[in-house]
């Protein structure tokens, strides 16, 4: 990546500002969409390779600047879009076309697909700039078991900007590094189980996790058919719901999407500040004792806030499910296959290196490659060859009826016994039980804990399709309480010595 030094009259705050703010700024003539991707690639120059060297972005786009000035030329031309001139990361297991999709993994760094994935098509569709391609836990952490959030064999360990000793979690961990720190205002995520909305949580940031089928996933590197989402990651709930009022979209190749209510109802410009008054909200209840004291005082801050914007609040149990991962590993092997498959020829090449075929060719070389690749190990990608498809059939299938009972079923019937809109839970405790169910959860920032100023935040996970209820309600805690910092607040040694 080459240096790009920070315009030091650029007339926005790239750590706070909005997407209506950017969008104004552009559309008055108060900034153009290059100095806004230049303006950004500086401070991803400045603070992701140097300075706190957050390691959130892997690589930025050769076209950036190509894509703002087609942007800007629209613009002057009387064109407009939702995200016209916008730049976005996308996390580095989703294809953008001519870019390397990695997955964290030094065994595909020469995968290059050569079209976008259908979620990137659609971003660009909507105006988009492709920005460039955020670092995650390879393999989404479906590599092992123990491994660091945030870690990959081939570019490292990311950072969490509120404080750098701190888990980024999840493994769309780059995302929201690169989204509260100012290098991109938006970035899109996946999500199997938690990988949106912890890393989200852990770094003050809005993240969505959608139903399944809401969200294409042609041209991403996949575990699961049965949970696998990407997400947006954002500074502010309307902006998540413009980006993904943007992702969304049906797709022939992806057969979830054919479930999904087209066209999709929502409006991010309609979201209501006053969501919570007269809503019902199942209070999970079942993690409470678990809670460290400080997190225990701002969940109960926010249940005094949820209360106190009109909502009647119903406590109720929703426990974890069994921690068992026989569905992931008996789908994760074939799906994977067929990603690798789709990319012809084994995909592009980058510096003449070839690219594996299969799971069982990917461990295979990180065997032969063990000193750079296996630091902690590929136990989950050794469980997912070793599946028999056939003989471990009857296991899997027991295995995704009990899912579906121990989540979808208890969500759906605490849902309806108890009229809710949503359950609500403290951090994002919840996420497991709503991704086993394929339905759609948002996390708020809901403060920080005064033991090292860690973030909080809380959950509201519904039923299936409920994204837009889910945002409203999420907007109405959002503007009556206005809890979020930005990292140079929380952690304002992060910035010193950046020049930012």
């Amino acid at each position: 990546m080459r240096a790009h030094s920070f315009p030091a009259d650029f007339p926005a705050d790239l750590e706070t500002a909005t997407v209506q703010e950017l969008l104004e700024g552009m559309r008055s003539s108060r900034f153009s969409a290059v100095e806004l991707v230049r303006a950004c690639l500086a401070r991803i120059d400045a603070l992701n390779l140097r300075g706190p060297a957050l390691h959130a972005v892997r690589d930025v786009a050769p076209d950036a600047e190509d894509q703002a000035r087609r942007a800007d030329e629209a613009r002057r031309r009387g064109m407009d879009g939702p995200l016209l001139g916008i730049p976005v990361l996308i996390k580095d297991n989703i294809d953008v076309a001519s870019m390397t999709t990695t997955a964290g993994s030094i065994a595909l760094r020469s995968l290059v697909p050569s079209t976008d994935a259908v979620v990137v098509g659609n971003l660009r569709a909507a105006g988009c700039v492709i920005l460039g391609k955020c670092n995650l836990t390879e393999f989404a952490n479906f590599m092992t078991e123990n491994m660091p959030s945030g870690y990959s064999s081939l570019t490292g360990q990311v950072l969490n900007p509120y404080d750098l000793s701190l888990t980024p979690s999840g493994s769309s961990s780059g995302a929201p590094a690169a989204v509260v720190s100012g290098m991109a205002p938006l970035a899109v995520g996946t999500e199997t189980s938690g990988s949106v909305l912890a890393p989200a949580e852990a770094q003050s940031a809005v993240g969505v996790k959608p139903t399944v089928g809401l969200v294409s996933r042609t041209g991403i590197v996949p575990i699961s058919p049965t949970q696998d989402t990407a997400g947006p990651v954002a500074r502010t709930v309307a902006d998540a719901a413009r980006l993904l009022a943007a992702m969304a979209g049906p797709d022939p190749e992806d057969p979830a999407t054919a479930e999904a209510p087209r066209p999709f109802a929502l409006d991010p410009e309609a979201l209501d500040p006053r969501a919570l008054a007269g809503a019902r909200l199942g209070i999970i209840t079942s993690f409470d004792d678990t809670l460290p004291a400080e997190a225990r005082t701002l969940w109960e801050g926010a249940r005094s806030d949820l209360a106190g914007q009109g909502a009647t609040l119903v406590p109720v149990e929703l426990p974890h499910p069994s921690g068992d991962y026989t569905v992931l590993l008996y789908e994760f092997g074939p799906a994977l296959d067929a990603y690798l498959a789709g990319h012809p020829g084994g995909a592009g090449s980058v510096g003449g290196g070839s690219v594996p075929r299969t799971l069982a060719e990917i461990v295979a070389y990180n065997q032969d490659h063990s000193g750079q690749a296996l630091k902690f190990g590929q136990s989950r990608l050794l469980a997912s060859r070793d599946m028999d498809r056939d003989g471990d059939r009857p296991r899997y299938e027991q295995a995704r009826a009990r899912d579906l009972a121990e989540s979808r079923q208890r969500i759906d019937a605490l849902l309806y016994e108890h009229h809710l809109d949503a359950l609500v839970s403290p951090g994002v405790e919840s996420y497991d039980t709503g991704a086993r169910a394929g339905y759609p959860s948002v996390t708020v920032p809901a403060g920080y804990r005064s033991d090292g100023r860690r973030p909080f935040g809380v959950q509201f996970l519904g039923g299936r399709w409920s994204e837009a209820r889910l945002l409203d309600l999420a907007y109405s805690y959002e503007s009556a309480t206005r809890l979020r910092r930005p990292p140079s607040v929380i952690n304002p040694t992060l910035l010193r010595g950046t020049g930012l």
